[in-house]
Parts: C-alpha cells; sequence; structure tokens
C-alpha cells in the first residue's frame, strides 16, 4: 500500500504539471499570466517545492545511478509493450502518457526504495538517545 500511495502523489504531481489535456498547469499559466501573475507565480513556486522535496529523497534513496537503472527496466518494459503491439507509439497523446507513468514509478521507487531495502534486508533503524 505504501508503495501504491507514493505512485499515486508521484503521477498527480507530473499530471498536474503537464499532461495531454487542458487541465494540466502549464496550459493554465500560459493562459493566465497576464490576469492572474501573482497567483500563476506562487502555483509555480508551489510545484517547484513539491519537485525538489522528491528529487532529494528520489536522489537520496536510490542515487542517480539508481534512476538511471529504474528508467533503463521501465523503458525496456514500454519496449516490450511496444514490440507486443499493447502500445502505440504513433500516438503523441498516449506516448505523454506513458511518459508521465514511467516517470512517476521512477520517483515512487526512488520515495520507497529505503523502506523496501529494510524489509528486503531485514534491518532495523534503532535511534538511540544519550541525553
Amino acid at each position: 500500500m505504501g508503495f501504491l500511495i507514493r505512485w499515486v502523489f508521484a503521477f498527480v504531481l507530473l499530471a498536474l504539471s503537464y499532461n495531454p489535456t487542458k487541465f494540466n498547469y502549464t496550459r493554465w499559466a500560459i493562459d493566465n499570466w497576464q490576469e492572474q501573475m501573482p497567483i500563476v507565480v506562487l502555483g509555480g513556486l508551489i510545484l517547484l517545492v513539491a519537485f525538489v522535496l522528491f528529487f532529494t529523497a528520489v536522489l537520496r534513496g536510490i542515487g542517480s545511478v539508481g534512476v538511471v537503472l529504474i528508467l533503463a527496466v521501465v523503458a525496456a518494459l514500454v519496449w516490450v509493450l511496444v514490440d507486443f503491439g499493447w502500445i502505440d507509439v504513433d500516438n503523441p497523446t498516449s506516448n505523454t502518457w506513458i511518459a508521465l507513468v514511467a516517470l512517476s514509478v521512477v520517483l515512487a521507487v526512488g520515495m520507497y526504495w529505503g523502506i523496501l531495502w529494510r524489509r528486503l534486508s531485514g534491518q532495523l533503524e534503532v535511534d538511540e538517545d544519550e541525553g
């Protein structure tokens, strides 16, 4: 359940920023820049803070090599799905959604990796307070 929650948050963050529909921050900011500049800037800063938090956690969790490896696995999975004919790469809208799902999986794995590693290795965290 923990991974699913992290994936949903990552996907929502990416989809709020940009998606192929008209309901995303990028389109809204372009359309409303002149009339609502302070709100556009505030929304952009909130998204920036969320991205910084996610990327910091991901890089601490799996590092840049881990990000590249997870991206490679996801790309290979997409390649297999394209090869089987389950995904049509001629449709730019579906390509955007595939990219959003792929990037959200990378972010979710990075956010969840520490928890997963402790479960797989049997490690426990013990906080010592020697006051």
